[in-house]
């Protein structure tokens, strides 16, 4: 073998263990930043649940309680993570769904629904929607046509109406699609404790 061969081989191992050196640092400094901050993320993302049923359930004397013996979404994209209960004298008030899925990116919603179906409220603990656009979803200084947010629109719905694009709510101009997304998490969502309070009625 020539000595410019030698030479080229070597210099092939020699970029191919400087980029498997790089590869091993970067995946330890991105363990090592997400060991630090994932602790964070949760206990921001707890810390608006809470904040969000005080919202959804402003009563005094509730007390709320989280189960897990909740039937999981029918659809394949879409994550039931969180169900919790609100309360009354040991009785179903009201619940809230933590739900995650599709939209024109993905998206994380919490929704509350009181005992008689209506929506109580609806937060985006997450969106990575388009800026300006589908992002728009929980950008609280963006009103439709009617005043209201986008979210705020939903408080007070009947959710065993569907959530039907410009039917039962409004788009968002120019992203329909963030919009239909939306609709699925909240029909999934509103349908997981829907049932839960008829089975806990029986």
């Amino acid at each position: 073998m020539s000595a410019d061969k030698n030479d080229s081989v070597f210099s092939m191992i020699k970029l191919g263990l400087i980029l498997a050196i790089y590869a091993a640092v970067s995946c330890t400094v991105l363990a090592v930043v997400n060991n630090f901050t994932a602790p964070k993320i949760k206990a921001n993302q707890e810390n608006k649940i809470n904040l969000s049923m005080k919202e959804f359930f402003p009563e005094e004397g509730l007390t709320f309680e989280n189960v897990t013996d909740f039937e999981k979404s029918s659809d394949s994209t879409i994550s039931i993570e969180k169900v919790i209960i609100a309360k009354k004298d040991g009785k179903i008030a009201g619940g809230a769904v933590q739900v995650s899925g599709p939209t024109y990116d993905k998206a994380t919603v919490l929704v509350g629904l009181n005992s008689d179906f209506t929506v109580s409220g609806v937060n985006f603990l997450e969106i990575t929607d388009s800026p300006g656009f589908g992002s728009k979803a929980k950008d609280p200084s963006f009103k439709l046509e009617s005043g209201e947010t986008f979210y705020g629109q939903f408080k007070g719905k009947n959710a065993k109406d569907g959530f039907i694009t410009n039917e039962t709510f409004d788009a968002i101009s120019g992203a329909t699609i963030t919009s239909n997304g939306v609709a699925k998490l909240l029909s999934e969502g509103t349908s997981t404790l829907i049932k839960y309070f008829e089975k806990q009625g029986e």
